[in-house]
């Protein structure tokens, strides 16, 4: 009786193990084939790939271009693809030798030791032209193909503006369900324009050349090699962006020069309000975090530079009696401490040599009439952001180019507006104010240009593959209030004066080949460095030339020791670059 009840609950047990060994094996060849586990693996897709191999030559992922057709990431060159099993077999290599204009010694040596396909473009010495490429097809020789393939520039420019991309197959099969056509190994947007274009330029099919291969992953002769080509004639997009890719590159050699190591720079096209360049410093690094960032569409103290809000809600409120003088001997808190003797100065003297105590006596009387008046100021500026380009693009709603930026902040505590201590911090820069270096830029610009306020471009076109427009993005103009003409002009004699007062701030541009508008900034961190000495963000920002601007730009240091810093180096460096480009 009891071996019969062993023998039903053995046989049981194997009855239940063999259905759940047969449902396994019917989930993975009939019911998953396509999306086998968590992350949607291709079973039917994977077998073929053990006895297929691949040449990926276009990913298919859409690209970046500058605002004159220039590739910023990739470009599209012809190449020479070359089999291994060639060295096996007698093939005209001469005659191939001729059409490339390299050795067939060297041709027969770069396969020596190759077991995977050979892809040979211009920086292997293989130049070709499409003519020639045309030629080497019509050889029909197995194994040699002339083919177009996407690869790196040889000096990759604003890695920040154009982010990276990496692999995830939860979130792309979460981010596009209706997409059942794309790999698992789909790389998505993750930062920068790559994220914030990501849907456009998700690959519709990959250029690529199939082969197959033994037991030991060699290819084989004698089996065809297929050539699998994106047909579609309006895939991939090309991104147009507002960039311009050589003086992208001299920004980013200015301040490698000068030792700008941490912060960067925006140079924004006046006129257009379109970003010319950016950098963000450190470089990008895949390895450490903190380099992802883009620091320039991030908020940091900003010092002096705020000044010019207090400065722009005086004029609003009439408080900028040219004959009145402020006692520049005290501190910001009206103190006489010692560490001033700039003497009575007017309200212009104030702000060209960046008095303190001028602006939070003009701040305390200006929150007496208004305790919102300094954010509005600054919203009127277009400085408090999000001042990127947002809006209507197809089914998107609130598409945004800049999907990274962070708005500016001014009060950390509704409170603080009572708080006479803190109005004196606030009005310089300090405090809970922290501004993005582009949003200060736009401010910049808005004052340049008569107080007309637009968001930011970095993009102008999406472009289909045959170069038709999909998609252009208009000038949006920013919401809320805006200043008076009046005190725009009256802004703009400000700024010149900070660079033509003798004292001023920035007259070290007296001697700049544009006449240069601006305003410094020097803002405490709250850190030291190793050697125990204070740090600070060190600015210069402004526009040129200063009667008819054209470029408004923004320079800024972080976290650097006022001795060393190189902001106004950079700018000067910049403007005197720009000034040789437009004398050509």
């Amino acid at each position: 009786m009891i071996s019969k009840k062993r023998f039903i609950i053995v046989g049981t047990f194997f009855l239940m193990a063999l259905f759940f060994i047969l449902y396994r094996l019917a989930d993975i060849q009939l019911i998953h084939t396509e999306s086998f586990s968590k992350k949607g693996v291709n079973l039917v897709q994977e077998s073929v790939n053990q006895r297929t191999q691949e040449v990926v030559i276009d990913d298919g992922r859409g690209r970046f271009e500058d605002k004159n057709g220039e590739s910023l990431r990739n470009k599209v060159e012809p190449s020479l693809v070359l089999f291994p099993f060639l060295k096996e077999i007698t093939w005209p290599i001469d005659e191939l030798s001729d059409l490339v204009n390299v050795s067939s010694y060297e041709l027969k040596r770069q396969l020596q030791d190759s077991t995977e396909p050979l892809v040979l473009s211009s920086k292997d010495g293989v130049k070709l032209s499409s003519s020639e490429l045309e030629k080497i097809n019509k050889l029909e020789i197995p194994g040699v193909f002339g083919i177009y393939r996407q690869s790196p520039v040889e000096e990759t420019i604003g890695e920040h503006i154009i982010g990276i991309t990496g692999e995830n197959a939860e979130v792309l099969r979460t981010k596009y369900p209706d997409r059942e056509d794309l790999s698992y190994k789909t790389q998505i947007g993750l930062t920068g324009l790559e994220k914030a274009f990501d849907e456009f330029l998700l690959p519709d099919e990959e250029t690529k050349l199939l082969y197959h291969v033994d037991g030991d992953g060699n290819p084989l002769f004698g089996v065809n090699v297929k050539y699998i080509a994106d047909s579609n004639p309006f895939y991939p997009v090309t991104v147009k962006t507002t960039i311009d890719k050589d003086i992208q590159e001299i920004a980013e050699d200015v301040l490698e020069k000068q030792k700008v190591d941490n912060g960067g720079l925006v140079l924004l096209d006046v006129e257009t309000n379109e970003i010319l360049a950016m950098v963000s410093k450190p470089e990008l690094n895949r390895s450490v975090g903190v380099t992802l960032t883009n620091h320039m569409v991030q908020p940091i103290f900003p010092g002096s530079i705020f000044k010019t809000v207090i400065l722009a809600g005086a004029i609003e409120y009439g408080l900028d009696d040219a004959t009145r003088e402020f006692n520049c001997n005290l501190n910001l808190y009206g103190e006489n401490d010692g560490g001033q003797d700039d003497g009575m100065l007017t309200l212009g003297r104030s702000f060209a040599k960046s008095c303190n105590y001028t602006f939070t006596t003009l701040a305390e009387e200006l929150m007496e009439k208004d305790s919102n008046v300094i954010e509005n100021t600054a919203e009127k500026l277009g400085l408090l952001g999000p001042v990127g380009w947002s809006g209507k693009v197809f089914h998107y709603q609130n598409f945004k180019q800049l999907p990274d930026e962070k708005s500016g902040k001014i009060w950390g505590d509704e409170k603080d507006k009572k708080v006479q201590r803190a109005i004196d911090q606030t009005a310089i820069g300090q405090k809970d104010v922290k501004v993005t270096p582009l949003g200060v830029a736009n401010m910049m610009a808005t004052i340049a240009r008569g107080g007309h306020k637009e968001q930011i471009k970095i993009v102008e076109n999406i472009l289909y593959k045959n170069g038709t427009n999909m998609f252009s993005f208009t000038s949006n103009l920013l919401d809320g209030g805006k200043i008076s003409p009046l005190t725009a002009s009256k802004l703009q004699k400000q700024l010149r004066l900070v660079v033509t007062d003798p004292e001023g701030t920035g007259r070290r541009f007296q001697s700049s080949p544009y006449e240069v508008s601006g305003k410094s900034g020097t803002a405490q961190t709250g850190k030291k460095n190793d050697q125990g000495q204070m740090l600070y963000n060190k600015w210069f920002a402004g526009y040129f030339p200063s009667s008819n601007p054209k470029y408004a730009l923004v320079v800024v240091e972080m976290d650097t020791t006022s001795e060393e810093a190189g902001t106004n180096a950079a700018f000067y460096d910049i403007v005197a670059e720009l000034s040789k480009i437009n004398e050509q």
